[in-house]
């Protein structure tokens, strides 16, 4: 609860910050994404950044109350900065109703943390994201985002000195979220994954004793059950990662999460599409909204999975969208069409 007057400070800063964000940025003369009064479930919204904390398999607000987040993941932080603007946020936000956002950090790959990027520079575009996301009332992913180095043991020294530094920074805030690794892969195995896990925990828990960590699991963040079999022990607070695309994996990885969750497993869905597993293809509604189903029905937070106009079909944005904010209807890709009327349908 050391967090509670944090939020009396964040909401004094949004009244005296009022006349300067009090506006989105403006778009071209094409109709603006419609505007239908927002759906919001009071059983599962958050209260304005209320701290989290988890219960059983469920993410719960200091209110009690299972609180369920829906949002979007940034492509790569590297490759497509112009996404962490405030006017963005805040449309995601009022428009999208999307509640959290995740920063996806890539270790290896071109211009990486690990492999050559300006750690600096991206250190800086987290923050920026961090404090956009808090002025608007939205949690924050801080996603360590692995996935070309396979295995988390690779990067485990910059993975830890990094979330030594955030979670210093961010003890105090309440929105925040730690997602140590996101998709271990090539034959990783949970014994490697759960040795990094406690190593990176016990980092973050030096400085923040409370925050939601989130644990990524074997085969691209799928393989739940074996982390329900033999789940990290010693801290609370902590959640795993199921990742799915709509078109490739169907029932029978629903029925892996069920059941992981009925094991008593708390489960996090941090990223998602509604295309094929290599973020392309054709997309997949109806296998999409039986996801949406279950997870609403089991009260599981999903976080889809891609902001940017990469032309791909999971990213949201059409590839001709030169705009980084004031999106219209036509500038949004099936993906897009789908997660908007997703999040603004409930």
């Amino acid at each position: 609860m050391k967090r509670i007057w944090w939020i009396t400070v964040v909401s004094l800063a949004l009244v005296l910050m009022l006349p300067a964000y009090g506006h989105v940025q403006a778009a071209s003369s094409a109709a603006p994404v419609p505007s239908e009064a927002l759906g919001i479930s009071p059983e599962s919204a958050p209260s304005a950044l209320e701290p989290l904390h988890v219960e059983g398999t469920r993410l719960v607000g200091s209110s009690g109350k299972t609180v369920q987040l829906r949002g979007i993941s940034t492509h790569g932080l590297a490759w497509f900065p112009e996404y962490v603007n405030e006017d963005c946020f805040r449309q995601l936000h009022q428009e999208w109703n999307a509640n959290v956002v995740r920063l996806a950090l890539y270790t290896q790959e071109y211009g990486g943390y690990c492999s050559g990027g300006d750690k600096e520079a991206l250190k800086a575009l987290v923050r920026s994201g961090v404090e956009y996301a808090t002025r608007q009332e939205m949690y924050v992913i801080l996603d360590w985002h692995i996935l070309s180095d396979g295995n988390p043991q690779t990067h485990k020294a910059e993975a830890k000195a990094f979330f030594r530094e955030m979670s210093r920074e961010y003890a105090e805030y309440p929105n925040i979220l730690y997602e140590i690794c996101n998709e271990p892969n090539g034959g990783t195995s949970w014994q490697e994954i759960k040795a990094y896990a406690q190593e990176v925990i016990s980092v973050i828990r030096a400085n923040d004793p409370d925050a939601v960590i989130l644990v990524g699991t074997p085969n691209w963040s799928q393989y739940v059950d074996q982390a329900a079999a033999d789940p990290v022990q010693g801290y609370d607070n902590l959640m795993y990662t199921l990742h799915f695309y709509a078109a490739t994996h169907r029932d029978d990885l629903r029925k892996r999460m069920t059941a992981a969750v009925e094991a008593g497993l708390p489960v996090f869905v941090s990223e998602y599409s509604i295309c094929s597993a290599d973020g392309n293809g054709a997309i997949d509604q109806a296998e999409a909204d039986r996801w949406v189903e279950v997870m609403d029905r089991y009260g599981i937070s999903y976080v889809a999975w891609n902001l940017s106009n990469k032309n791909e079909a999971s990213a949201v944005i059409v590839p001709s969208c030169t705009r980084s904010s004031g999106f219209t209807w036509d500038d949004l890709s099936g993906s897009g069409h789908w997660l908007y009327q997703t999040l603004r349908g409930k």
